[in-house]
């Protein structure tokens, strides 16, 4: 016999039938709308493989090897914030500090390892901020009740300004090599030593950045959809009242996904920080509109309830496939952001659309 809560939570999960009518139009209502669901779930993987044709007759060099690791690696600064940006805003809300949040937990790592620390104890400890930032933005959500978009604002501000106190707004250098391992180094890289005696480079390897985007993407795909967890972010953000009422921690539930958008945060700038081998705190500018357009033209609906890892994963290499193919064919950085955020309108516009209809 099933428990009158489980029917609530399943409900507030569940998007809404249409009411009315015979079965037979009842039962094709629901197949036109698994229809446009379908038909919405591929268009960005679309626009990607059309992106991708696009510029691989445009440019010779664009299908090489080289540049399809360049893309990637170039991608995951936005992969790591989308996946942090579609959980939160499934939920309902939005998170503006995260480009901030980065160059603070960037510059914090960077000062611990000058200071003498090991590098993975430096890196930790700015993961650590980029969380404890996190779990600030959600306090301030769920206890004192401000809206997502001031209370991420404000923490924009202020990370941002602690990392450029704390540093005296100049780079920090001098962290050695074994700093920019994790932001440079590759998984299965051959080199071949020639007849000259110099080194050959016969595959590039995977980078660790890349690979840590596989493995977070696939765990948190896992969350969402295949643990309570991930149930009720989904549920907190279709309808919070039916969550809260059916037994969901709906504060709790806000309050963690705020703390992953920070640590993801806080990830994403160690990484950075180790691929430039300096810490900047003006890094990140921008950063957190890539996150939320890679996570929305993935899918994501932004009023909530409605978003999958996989389409912010493709959303992100759109963005970053747009850059890079525009960038091969000399398009100056002014246009692409033209470009670029007509894409992110395009993409709203057809969000409400679907919303409305």
């Amino acid at each position: 016999m099933s428990n009158p809560t489980t029917k609530v939570l399943e409900a507030a999960a569940q998007p809404r039938q249409p009411s009315g009518g015979s079965p037979q139009t009842m039962d094709g209502r629901v197949m036109n709308d698994r229809r446009k669901d379908l038909i919405q779930k591929f268009a960005a993987l679309t626009g990607l493989l059309v992106l991708v044709a696009v510029f691989s007759m445009t440019s010779d060099a664009f299908l090489s090897v080289g540049n399809g690791m360049t893309i990637a690696l170039q991608v995951t600064s936005i992969a790591y914030l989308g996946i942090a940006a579609t959980c939160v805003i499934i939920t309902g809300g939005i998170d503006l500090s995260v480009g901030s949040v980065l160059a603070l937990a960037g510059v914090v790592a960077a000062l611990a390892v000058k200071a003498g620390a090991p590098v993975p104890l430096g890196m930790g400890l700015g993961i650590l901020v980029g969380a404890f930032c996190g779990l600030l933005n959600g306090l301030c959500v769920t206890r004192l009740k401000l809206p997502p978009f001031i209370a991420t604002l404000g923490m924009m501000m202020v990370a941002r300004g602690v990392a450029l106190q704390i540093t005296g707004a100049r780079a920090v250098s001098g962290l050695g090599e074994s700093f920019g391992e994790l932001g440079n180094g590759a998984m299965f890289r051959i080199v071949r030593i020639g007849e000259d005696g110099f080194p050959d480079v016969v595959f590039p390897g995977i980078p660790y950045p890349v690979v840590l985007m596989v493995v977070i993407a696939i765990a948190v795909a896992i969350m969402l959809s295949r643990t309570t967890l991930g149930r009720h972010i989904y549920a907190v953000g279709s309808n919070a009242e039916a969550a809260r009422l059916s037994g969901v921690n709906v504060a709790g539930v806000t309050l963690f996904t705020y703390v992953l958008s920070g640590t993801l945060a806080g990830l994403t700038g160690c990484v950075l920080m180790s691929r430039l081998v300096t810490a900047q705190p003006n890094e990140g500018v921008m950063y957190e509109l890539d996150a939320i357009a890679s996570a929305v033209i993935g899918g994501t609906s932004l009023i909530g309830g409605v978003g999958t890892i996989s389409g912010t994963a493709i959303g992100a290499f759109v963005i970053g496939i747009l850059r890079n193919g525009l960038n091969m064919n000399g398009v100056s950085s002014f246009t692409q952001q033209i470009i670029i955020g007509l894409v992110i309108l395009l993409t709203v516009w057809i969000d409400q659309i679907r919303n409305r209809r």
